[in-house]
This record gives C-alpha cells, structure tokens and sequence, in this order.
C-alpha cells in the first residue's frame, strides 16, 4: 500500500523539493501535498512547478489544528514531513500523527536549538560560538521547539575563519543528501 507524505515548508522549498525528486522514483511512496503558512513561499511555486498540491493555511486555522488535520485526511496523508516550517506544531495534528512527524534542524541538537532558531540564525550562532563542528539533527515532532525524540545525526566541520554561509552550505549538503533517505527507512517501519 502507498505511503503519503505531506510536506510542510515556510521558505523557499529546496529542501521540499529534493523529496519530492527523490520519491517520485521510489515505488510506494509519494509526496501528495505541500502545505505552507505563507503565500509568498517560494515553496508554494516550486509546488506548483513540481505538480504537487498545495495548500497555504491561515495562522487562526493552523493553532486551531483541525482544518488542518482535516486537509491531511482528505489527502490521506500517513506521514509528515517538515522542511523548514517554522511554526510550532499544534496539539490536534500531534494527537492525529503520533510519531508521524519529523523535522530537520540544521545544528546538532540540543546545541543551538528553540525557538527562533532556524536557518542562518542557526549558522551564525555556530560561528559565533566557535563550534568545531556542526551538522543535521532529524528528530520527532512534539510540543516544544527542538525537543522531539533524536532519530538521526550527521556531522560537518566549522573550519577556523568559515563564515555562517559557508556553515550553511555544508549543512544544506548533508540535508539534501541524508534527509530524503532516513524519512524512508521511517516509512518502511510504518504498519
């Protein structure tokens, strides 16, 4: 039986998008919709570019939760899957998805996680804490920013002198190379 993924994204999508590419050639598997909080996302054009359903959703709806559930029903969507969302997720989809929701944090957790940090703030902080090194976190989804069950880790050196950017792109790296894979070993331990 195919396994429905939906995606949830609030900026520009790369990272939607590399799972979409890579389950569109897997048998059983599928990235059935995207949903995002903002109109303006670049996510929401890639979605479209891609062929892929997407939904953006009012911030009343979201807090509330069901609307949102109810949208994932319709899909029939069996897993979630965030990719740079960045609200935190309410009770209704954590009761309707028990550990069915993964996120990436682009730092080792639980150094520089919480909430507010996300993106280049991470990177920054890195930096700035003269970290050595720094990677990916994959990790359930529960109700406090960055403290879900730790599911995956993959490292990176910071380099003496490297610039937050520079700390982005590798960690982008290793979310493009290691996030599609542990989202369908994941899948394949799903009833």
């Amino acid at each position: 039986m195919e396994k429905r993924i939906a995606v949830f994204a609030s900026g520009s999508g790369s990272n939607a998008e590399n799972l979409i590419a890579y389950f569109e050639k897997k048998e059983g598997v599928k990235v059935v919709l995207v949903l995002s909080n903002k109109s303006d996302a670049g996510v929401v054009k890639r979605a479209e570019r891609l062929g892929v359903p997407c939904q953006v959703f009012q911030n009343a709806q979201w807090r509330e939760g069901d609307p949102v559930v109810q949208t994932l029903r319709e899909y029939g969507v069996d897993f979630i899957v965030l990719a740079g969302f960045l609200l935190r997720v309410p009770e209704a989809l954590l009761h309707a998805y028990p550990n069915r929701i993964v996120n990436i944090h682009p730092a080792l957790l639980p150094r520089h996680g919480g909430k507010g940090m996300y993106g280049d703030r991470v990177h920054q902080a890195v930096v700035e804490a003269g970290d050595t090194e720094t990677g990916i976190t994959i990790h359930y989804i529960n109700e406090h920013y960055d403290e879900g069950g730790i599911i995956f880790q993959a490292t990176c050196p910071v380099h003496p002198g490297d610039t937050f950017q520079e700390v982005a792109q590798r960690v982008h790296q290793l979310e493009y190379q290691y996030y599609p894979h542990v989202v369908e070993q994941l899948l394949h331990k799903l009833p």
